[in-house]
């Protein structure tokens, strides 16, 4: 038997896990952990500079997913590629999947995709990643394991030349439990300007991951939005990481009290 080799098009770009026999309830979903553009799809005629920039990844976001993974013994699983190639937070039919333009900048390699690419695309990137995240849930869900489901994201100090006040965003979609419970105890405990559904909410078609695989199973889940020039360094990272932890081991351990009571 002769052995075939897959078309380099639609070679998939499997989701890393990390901590994947971690203890611990929660998984932590970084969708946009990595500004890296394999070669197959050259630069998408942005610049270095660009290619490096927030329209590409969410700078910090994986450092802090991984300071979170470790103090609260989770499994983290992220994107291995740009999100300008194909944005995991992001359904096949949204224009935000392969964006030809984002923020300010023009995205020139995704002008005009076809239909054919963006199918290669979806299944190279987004097919792999979303099996590859139902795939960890359902295994703990019939483990007896139902866990708790935390997106980790950055956004940036000013947004087309608005300055942001928030620094830490937490949103929800259809079940505001878990949000609630954070956002309680991220005031409670002072340092950061903490703001529910803001800088976005899921107006912004920004929960497609929590709608697709938390909220079908009835998880707890939320979206965590630290802003970016706050988790600039790895120390940085490190230090939000150790801030963070303690309130999102106490806002899940008040959603589970609260469904041991019956409320």
């Amino acid at each position: 038997m002769t052995a075939t080799t897959e078309p380099l098009a639609t070679q998939p770009h499997l989701p890393l896990i990390e901590n994947e026999s971690a203890t611990g309830r929660v998984i932590l979903v970084c969708e946009h952990a990595s500004n890296a553009i394999p070669a197959r799809w050259g630069d998408l005629g942005l610049s270095a500079a660009e290619r490096a920039a927030h329209i590409a990844w969410d700078p910090g976001a994986l450092g802090l997913a991984r300071g979170l993974a470790a103090r609260l013994e989770a499994t983290l699983i992220h994107a291995p590629v740009s999100r300008l190639i194909y944005d995991c937070n992001r359904a096949p039919d949204m224009a935000g999947a392969m964006p030809a333009r984002s923020e300010v900048h023009e995205v020139p390699g995704n002008a005009a995709i076809t239909a054919e690419e963006r199918l290669a695309r979806t299944r190279a990137i987004y097919l792999p990643w979303a099996n590859g995240l139902h795939n960890l849930i359902a295994g703990r869900i019939a483990a007896g394991r139902r866990p708790v489901v935390i997106t980790i994201h950055s956004f940036t100090p000013v947004y087309f030349g608005k300055p942001r006040a928030v620094e830490f965003g937490i949103i929800h979609d259809a079940d505001p439990a878990l949000a609630l419970e954070i956002h309680a105890c991220a005031v409670a405990a002072g340092g950061l300007n903490a703001q529910i559904n803001a800088p976005y909410s899921a107006a912004d078609d920004v929960t497609h991951t929590l709608r697709l695989h938390a909220t079908p199973y009835g998880l707890p889940n939320a979206m965590l939005e630290l802003r970016n020039d706050l988790i600039a360094t790895p120390e940085a990272e490190a230090a939000m990481a150790a801030t963070l932890a303690p309130l999102l081991a106490a806002a899940i351990a008040r959603i589970g009290a609260t469904a041991a009571a019956g409320g």
